[in-house]
């Protein structure tokens, strides 16, 4: 008897993230449609970068899918689109997270994003920011109003290394 193979379900992801001040505080928004179910997520960190926000938006969102998936994924970060479109992330990874320029800055969100790859099926496609996207435009609220939340949990992996650049400086 042959194993009948179950499509899987074509997803669209909007993302975005941000900061008020980079660093500063930062969110990060999520619209995830499948037909006419729809779900929106947020959050954000009391001190992180822009960068950190754009990846965060489409870890939590691919981690938030409770099986494999076709998904197109909508984001307005060059740096998130480029990087897995033009195989930066592979180069990246290959050569154990460091570029001719030094270090690759976010490799825990990277690596965490990869992971993910290998379960999704993923098409990343950028759209211009702030150019009446409905999900963008809305994933960009949701960053802005995450952000602006008291009490924001720490982005421990970012602080830690602020705090280590830091240190390093003053030596």
């Amino acid at each position: 008897m042959e194993k009948m193979e179950i499509p899987k379900k074509e997803i669209i992801i909007f993302t975005d993230g941000g900061c008020l001040g980079n660093p500063g505080p930062g969110g990060w928004g999520a619209v995830l449609s499948y037909g006419n179910y729809r779900k929106e997520l947020s959050g954000g960190f009391r001190l992180t970068t822009n960068n950190r926000m754009e990846l965060t938006a489409a870890i939590e969102a691919l981690k938030a899918l409770k099986m494999p998936c076709n998904v197109t994924l909508y984001s307005d970060s060059k740096y998130l689109v480029d990087a897995v479109n033009l195989h930066w992330i592979d180069s990246w990874q290959k050569k154990n997270w460091i570029r001719k320029q030094g270090p690759v800055l976010n490799p825990d969100l990277w690596q965490e994003l990869l992971e993910l790859l290998k379960i999704h099926d993923v098409k990343f496609v950028w759209v211009k920011g702030h150019a009446d996207n409905p999900g963008n435009e809305r994933c960009d609220e949701l960053a802005k109003q995450a952000a602006s939340q008291p009490n924001l949990p720490i982005d421990k992996n970012y602080e830690q290394v602020a705090e280590n650049n830091s240190l390093l400086q003053q030596q």
